[in-house]
């Protein structure tokens, strides 16, 4: 059985980013539903993470809880927010390579 869970966050919507991706995620680590849970932050969701306080301190504290957040380098080069997501804790490398290889896994992904 797998017990990671994938979720793509690329959107730039602040109650979906509280109320689905950080709401799950955080609840899926620290109450035991899932293992492994990794978060991939893509586009127009590093824009906002960057310019929300609130966003932010969901983040560190995922992450701070054992959440698997990672941002997309190149993304994160284009919108000049790179230094902003890593005070938020969360990786940040060229990503590509990582979401191909979650694609080819045929694991279940979740796009937000």
């Amino acid at each position: 059985m797998n017990n990671t869970a994938k979720i793509l966050w690329a959107s730039d919507n602040k109650e979906t980013a509280l109320s689905m991706v950080c709401l799950y995620a955080h609840n899926a680590k620290v109450k035991g539903w899932i293992d492994n849970v990794q978060v991939l932050v893509w586009g127009a969701s590093q824009k906002l993470i960057s310019e929300d306080k609130e966003v932010q301190e969901k983040v560190k504290a995922m992450v701070a809880d054992g959440v698997e957040v990672i941002a997309c380098q190149k993304c994160s080069e284009d919108l000049g927010v790179k230094d902003e997501l890593q005070a938020c804790n969360m990786q940040v490398y060229y990503t590509g390579e990582l979401l191909s290889s979650w694609i080819k896994s045929g694991e279940s992904i979740i796009s937000v």
